[in-house]
């Protein structure tokens, strides 16, 4: 496509059953943020559409398990979810819900179109369904073994653990997640897209036609999907929360989730259009518009296979030009888990982390998950923040302010005969729009942000290079030359950080008396991303800045400590929850139990027993006799570690040969959930050796 005239972005819909974490915001939000601010900042028409997905099964179950209506449930996190992102700096043209009237009538008149034109293949098919609820399981109703991987808890619709697509009957061994049942199977109707008979039309327009410009973590998803061959996918499920299906036979159906919520970007984009008095149309119809997804990897096959053989059945609607997807973050090298509250949650981050907006989009940006997972630690989140943002972005920046203040009291210098390092420097400078927009452009957002540090990386570089502190007790007109040059470096930070630090920016044009998106200055100088490049002077001799401002400051140990103490209590809150006890064995009779002699003993000495991982050969004192017993302990404790340890010893256990030594009994452990063995031994300093335990 030659340059368009309009973009239309669209964000992944957040589902709406809980709140958004830093997952969410390295996958999709912030990069469709840097995208959305860099093409307004180059003076493009941008459209940028989002919205709460609030229909399906989750929504249902956890309103069930509150003891409270699904619209209740959507409420309450619509309205944290649109706080969340509006406070994070998200600028999202139109914020909607598929809940809205407008979704409703949109979504519905979409399969109308799809239904009135033969699009769809009416079909009645064996469902899955539990007898006690009395009700037809959709997809998040059911949990068994993926056909693909194992993964013994996948979700009828989609594998967690893989990121594969199927249906619920595709599930090994499903149960009902209502009342963990085994389910039957049941005749219903339904209404199916047949993407088989899209199929030519995907491997031509993407196979073909996108090879080379969508990512390769993409564009190998989506063939592999493709090669398997396409099957017909059902988009009306029966439920009672969603839009009814709006045909003959739909009563007790609603659309599909996956249906209905990507025409939510539609109807978001007519809600926005009707709010400013435009015209909707050409951002999804006109050939000339851009259209890019940003999404996780695990909606992959939804926006680049499914929704677009609806747009294409539909007929009038452009098609996405780009589907950026990235893949998943971890956390601490754990997957990000909403229900076990291993994740590090937007709101909570906004608390802990006032007026730090920017260190968290810094640090999702240098680390996102382009083309392959990625992990979010702690430590590195502190590290970037005090050794990048505060070491260098800041510290140019307050070293230029202190010294223009200093020496001429704010009012910028007017500068000498430039010296070739001024020239070079300066040239310099004006690349770096081109550089960074290039990276952008091709949704490399990582390498986008460091381009951005590394200008800052020049300007302490010049700095540090041509010494003004120095010059100014020999050449005062020389130094005036050299601060001017530093001052055209900040004013060029002050635009270019905009996409990717828009806090900081409006901070800094601040402290430089430049035109900001949230203030005007009086001299009303104003520098876009491309006069970066092209303008001589950005920011002129004579012209007044304000007082020095800590841009970033030093995140602490302990404030680090503090979020990781966090996520230790989360774990042992898991391990809590998910601790399983062994089922009772099979009962013996008391003389059974009459015939084991069980001891209070002494490990007197112990040895690593040679090419072996686990065994320990321990020299016990029973009471009785001092005896040797083999115990495969060695991975949970060190032979040092256990001499002198009281434990509880079955010493009438029939001798047994164990890598060439008999051992003469067994000692009594148990095991946590983690896998460590601990000692069952008696607390009481006043219990002998050989006294019996009964």
């Amino acid at each position: 496509m030659n340059q368009p005239e309009r973009y239309t972005i669209t964000a992944a819909l957040p589902y709406t059953n809980g709140s958004i974490h830093i997952g969410h915001l390295a996958g999709v939000y912030v990069p469709a943020d840097i995208y959305a601010r860099y093409l307004r900042l180059t003076g493009n028409d941008v459209l940028f559409v989002c919205g709460s997905d609030e229909h399906g099964v989750p929504i249902t179950i956890k309103a069930k398990s509150e003891g409270v209506s699904p619209q209740d449930i959507v409420d309450k996190y619509h309205a944290i979810i649109k706080a969340s992102f509006e406070d994070f700096g998200i600028t999202f043209d139109n914020y909607s819900r598929t809940s809205a009237k407008i979704h409703h009538k949109t979504a519905s008149e979409f399969f109308t179109t799809l239904n009135d034109k033969g699009e769809f293949v009416e079909e009645t098919t064996e469902q899955l369904f539990d007898e006690e609820a009395n009700q037809f399981l959709a997809d998040r109703f059911v949990i068994g073994t993926c056909p693909k991987c194992g993964n013994e808890e996948s979700y009828g619709d989609q594998c967690e653990n893989c990121g594969t697509s199927h249906n619920a009957t595709d599930l090994i061994n499903p149960k009902s997640a209502i009342t963990g049942n085994v389910p039957t199977l049941k005749q219903t109707k339904h209404w199916f897209l047949p993407l088989d008979k899209h199929e030519d039309f995907l491997k031509e327009w993407i196979l073909k036609g996108h090879k080379k410009d969508w990512k390769p973590n993409v564009y190998g998803q989506v063939k592999s999907w493709i090669d398997d061959g396409l099957r017909p996918r059902a988009v009306t499920r029966d439920l009672d929360w969603g839009i009814p299906v709006p045909a003959e036979g739909g009563e007790g159906k609603v659309l599909y989730v996956w249906f209905d919520a990507p025409i939510g970007y539609i109807s978001s984009t007519k809600e926005w259009a009707a709010r400013e008095g435009k015209d909707w149309e050409p951002y999804w119809k006109d050939e000339n518009t851009k259209l890019v997804h940003f999404i996780g990897k695990d909606n992959i096959v939804f926006h680049c296979i499914i929704f677009p053989a609806m747009l294409k059945a539909e007929g009038s609607y452009i098609l996405p030009e780009n589907v950026p997807a990235n893949e998943f973050l971890n956390l601490e090298g754990n997957k990000l888990s909403t229900s076990k509250n291993w994740a590090v949650w937007l709101t909570e981050y906004l608390q802990d982390f006032p007026n730090q907006q920017d260190v968290l989009r810094y640090v999702l940006t240098a680390n996102a998950p382009e083309t392959k997972d990625n992990d979010f630690t702690w430590k590195d989140f502190q590290a970037r923040n005090n050794n990048e943002l505060v070491a260098i972005f800041g510290n140019f920046i307050n070293r230029v302010v202190v010294l223009t203040n200093k020496y001429y009291n704010g009012v910028v210098p007017a500068p000498n005969e430039l010296s070739p390092i001024d020239n070079e420097t300066l040239a310099t400078v004006k690349a770096y729009p081109d550089v960074i927009a290039s990276s952008i452009e091709r949704y490399r957002f990582r390498e986008a942000g460091q381009e951005l540090m590394n200008l800052a990386r020049l300007g302490n570089k010049y700095l540090a290079d041509e010494e003004p502190w120095k010059v100014i007790k020999v050449d005062e007109e020389r130094t005036k030359t050299i601060m001017y040059v530093a001052l055209q470096i900040a004013s060029a930070l002050a635009t270019l950080s905009e996409p990717f630090l828009p806090f900081t920016s409006n901070k800094l044009k601040g402290i430089l008396n430049l035109s900001s998106s949230d203030s005007t200055a009086e001299n009303g100088i104003e520098n876009t991303w491309n006069e970066v490049s092209t303008k001589d002077v950005l920011l002129p001799a004579n012209h007044q800045i304000g007082k020095a401002e800590l841009l970033f400051s030093k995140i602490e140990d302990d404030t680090i400590q503090k979020q990781l103490d966090k996520l230790v209590a989360s774990k042992k809150a898991n391990e809590k929850a998910n601790a399983t006890v062994e089922p009772q064995k099979d009962s013996i009779t008391f003389e059974d139990f009459t015939k084991l002699d069980i001891r209070v003993g002494t490990i007197l000495e112990a040895e690593k027993m040679p090419k072996t991982k686990k065994l320990l050969k321990l020299k016990v004192d029973t009471g009785i006799d001092v005896r040797t017993i083999v115990s495969g302990i060695a991975e949970s404790f060190t032979a040092e570690e256990v001499v002198g340890k009281r434990v509880t010893v079955l010493v009438n256990l029939a001798p047994r040969a164990l890598r060439g030594v008999e051992s003469q009994g067994m000692i009594l452990m148990t095991e946590t959930p983690d896998g460590k063995l601990v000692f069952v031994n008696p607390d009481d300093s006043k219990v002998s050796n050989g006294l019996q335990i009964s």
